[in-house]
């Protein structure tokens, strides 16, 4: 890629709005060295990673990154045999502990059945380094402090310093509280200078102590002075604190030296957390800007729909879409300079370069590009974003150089071609660049203010003419890319509207030939045509979309019926099967009964009890028992209007009646489902009331509203598992699908009790973290059964 197309359509500037994403200087390094890829594999492996990680910040809302250092100097110094720092050790121990926070992270995520073989790939390469995490732990704290249980003689040593320490302060401190202490010192403390416990003596009682003078204050006063009888005490202290050191330093040296012996795998895991902080980096930035993941083809085809500029404010960026490579190659983007032009072209040309970065692109969902072996721009006049002016020979110098190295794997931008210079020559070098750069298959979007330029896309083939459209009532562009449509002079129409007197402007009029005209009028006919395509599509898109939820919906209903209904018929099946079996039984028992009566009185069995043996067989058939809702409703005689809640019978639903569509048939409202019903298939349920709509339920036998959600921020532990409780049984109460529940993210200890408790409670079917709009993971989602 040529470093000046990266720099004039601000891929620069995108690196920088990624490195604020980094969780650490190792993400950061990777970020600075991001290039786009020509190689379609790669960048189709590049996207695939980024979308793994926006899946998993959409479940989760964050990774445990944290704690992450770039320790490759603390590797190399201790493999050469140095000691490395308390400080130092500890962010080698961070920095494991990070990596089996990670390496767990996105494998319990991945046990949910999400697929996320990249990030899988690169976190089965970590080996736990438990042991030696654990050892610096041991002996090291937080602060980077040697603890005391780094080793059985630092104990030793750390308990021998405080008892002395002690006994040397209550010498001293006997000394100062001495009835004579307080004319001879400057103050009654206890003090330490050159590392030994020292008193402060005035000057004129300086030999009354003896001992060492360490230092004095700075008006000469004050003498700090290691009385004569502590002198040996603090020789000791000195002693043991060199023991101590030595301790240290041995403690050190053995930390080092197990580094050491991990060279490999630390590497490794540095490298792995450089990726991961590097690609979570893409999906927070891919965030942030709304963008999505890009279809990849190295076909040339480009499709963007509602593709933004990334550097300029979602509320203020105007949306469009942007087709190129497919029945066309090339764009002429015509009209006069009304802005919107050069944002069009950059927003291609930075989209295909964030893409072949690995980067989601603004656009929405379904949008594609394609990898080009190169991306060439010319871009640079008062238009630009970057208001910067280019002479005619600069933009020539540059156009050289495009045409030198173009080929049919190219994506060209140009910007105001051919000007600069005069109009007529302009936009003759206009056309015969365009044709030289269509003629070698490149992909190219061309913007011209120049009117010649308007019959080129209806004069060659796979060429499209477009324009920015205009506003004449608020005379201002609304930056609409107009596909199809040539750009118009809005001269006549501005000046009318700035007050220019008609027959002035009539006069103008006769000085354009009627074939100008004629144009316009076919210009503003194509205008109108093509905003009204676009919203009849808009509209049809969002009709689409509701049928599909639609079918989804129904789809859902009809799975939920069909298992209802097989599970009643198995139910139905097992009772019919009991009351067979219990026939069955009682028959054999008849029989037996009647060969019993026919052996014992030969055969002669009287007319009762052959009556008596019927009727006990009669007795054991199943008897079928009709509905009795459906016998009540044969006796019920109602006559239904539209708006009557009935029970559907068929289905043993409730539903509400739309419109009578037969004599005897009722259009009827089953949840999201429409469908014809028979008035014998249907029970009279009653009229709904006709209620006030309320935000939120109101819990029956209460006085308060029940809330959606539950803030516990500034809670003590137990106060809020309390209140947790008491909360979970009032949503319960109120009918409530689902709740929230507000923690905070703090240390994780509240969130972590409150969702233990969720998981346990009879009532509650799931529980997740909130989304970005939600509150992310300082906010738990509570779903009821």
């Amino acid at each position: 890629m040529q470093e000046r197309a990266l720099k004039v359509l601000e891929f620069t500037k995108v690196r920088e709005l990624l490195l604020e994403h980094a969780a650490s200087s190792l993400g950061r390094d990777k970020i600075k060295s991001l290039m786009p890829s020509t190689d379609f594999e790669e960048v189709v492996r590049l996207q695939t990673e980024t979308d793994e990680a926006a899946t998993v910040l959409r479940i989760k809302g964050n990774v445990p990154l944290s704690g992450t250092h770039d320790i490759r100097a603390h590797i190399k110094r201790s493999v050469i045999g140095g000691v490395l720092s308390p400080h130092e050790l500890n962010q080698i121990a961070s920095t494991i502990h990070a990596s089996r926070q990670m390496k767990r992270f996105i494998e319990d995520i991945a046990a949910e059945r999400t697929e996320l073989s990249i990030l899988m790939e690169q976190v089965e390469r970590i080996i736990p380094l438990t042991d030696l995490e654990q050892e610096i732990k041991h002996a090291i704290d937080e602060s980077g402090e040697v603890l005391d249980s780094a080793s059985d003689l630092l104990r030793t040593l750390r308990h021998q310093l405080r008892s002395n320490e002690s006994r040397v302060r209550e010498k001293l401190e006997s000394m100062i509280r001495s009835s004579n202490a307080s004319k001879m010192l400057s103050d009654a403390i206890v003090t330490i200078r050159n590392d030994r416990f020292v008193i402060p003596v005035k000057q004129e009682y300086r030999g009354h102590y003896g001992g060492i003078i360490h230092d004095q204050s700075a008006s000469g006063q004050t003498l700090f002075i290691e009385p004569q009888v502590i002198v040996q005490l603090n020789n000791q202290l000195q002693d043991i604190r060199v023991k101590e050191q030595l301790e240290i330093d041995r403690i050190l040296t053995e930390l080092s030296a197990n580094v050491a012996e991990y060279e490999n795998e630390l590497k490794v895991i540095v490298e792995i957390l450089a990726n991961l902080d590097f690609i979570f980096a893409k999906a927070r930035f891919g965030k942030k800007i709304k963008a999505s993941k890009p279809l990849m083809n190295n076909e040339g085809r480009i499709s963007l729909y509602k593709a933004r500029h990334p550097l300029i404010p979602i509320d203020e960026v105007v949306a469009n879409d942007i087709m190129l490579g497919n029945e066309f190659t090339t764009i002429v983007i015509t009209g006069p300079n009304t802005g919107g032009k050069t944002v069009t072209l950059k927003t291609l040309g930075l989209c295909s370069l964030m893409a072949q970065a690995g980067l989601q692109v603004p656009a929405l969902d379904g949008s594609e590009l394609a990898v080009f072996d190169a991306v060439y721009a010319d871009i640079g006049d008062e238009q630009s974003i970057e208001q910067s002016l280019s002479t005619f020979s600069s933009h020539m110098v540059n156009i050289v150089d495009i045409l030198n190295s173009v080929d049919f794997n190219s994506l060209v931008l140009f910007d105001e071609l051919g000007a600069g210079t005069d109009p007529q020559e302009g936009a003759a070098l206009a056309i015969s660049i365009l044709d030289e750069v269509h003629k070698r298959g490149a992909r190219v979007i061309a913007t011209t203010h120049y009117p010649e330029l308007k019959a080129y896309g209806y004069n060659r083939e796979g060429v499209l003419n477009a324009s920015v459209e205009f506003d004449v009532e608020t005379l201002s562009p609304t930056y609409k890319l107009l596909l199809g449509v040539p750009g118009r002079s809005n001269a006549f129409e501005i000046s009318k509207r700035l007050g220019l007197s008609d027959w002035v402007i009539q006069a103008a009029r006769s000085h354009v030939s009627e074939d100008t005209n004629q144009i316009d009028k076919m210009i503003a006919s194509l205008e109108s045509s093509k905003r009204q395509a676009e919203e009849e599509q808009m509209e049809a898109r969002d009709y689409l979309k509701q049928a599909e939820k639609l079918h989804l919906d129904l789809q859902k209903q009809m799975i939920e019926f069909y298992e209802k209904k097989d599970s009643m018929l198995e139910k139905a099946a097992e009772k019919a099967a009991d009351i067979v079996d219990e026939a069955k039984q009682e028959a054999e028992q008849v029989i037996r009964d009647l060969r019993k009566m026919r052996t014992e009185k030969h055969a002669e069995i009287k007319e009762h009890e052959l009556i008596d043996a019927k009727r006990r067989l009669q007795d054991a058939a199943p008897e079928i028992k009709k509905s009795v809702n459906l016998a009540n409703k044969k006796n019920k005689m109602h006559t239904y209007m539209p708006g009557d809640e009935v029970k559907v019978l068929t289905f043993d639903q409730k539903g509400t009646l739309l419109e009578k569509v037969s004599a005897n048939e009722w259009q009827v409202q089953i949840g999201i489902l429409k469908m014809k019903v028979k008035e014998k298939d249907m029970e009279y349920m009653g009229t709904p009331k006709q209620v006030e709509t309320r935000p939120m339920a109101i819990v029956q036998g209460r006085e308060s509203v029940v809330k959606l959600e539950l803030d516990l921020r500034g809670e003590r532990y137990e106060n809020a598992l309390l209140k947790v409780e008491k909360y979970i049984d009032d949503a319960l109460l109120s009918s409530y699908p689902r709740v929230s529940i507000i923690h905070g993210k703090g240390t994780g200890a509240l969130r972590q009790g409150v969702q233990e408790y969720l998981r346990n409670h009879r009532s509650v079917k799931k529980i997740r973290f909130g989304e970005a709009g939600e509150g992310g993971s300082g906010v738990t989602i509570v779903e009821f059964k």
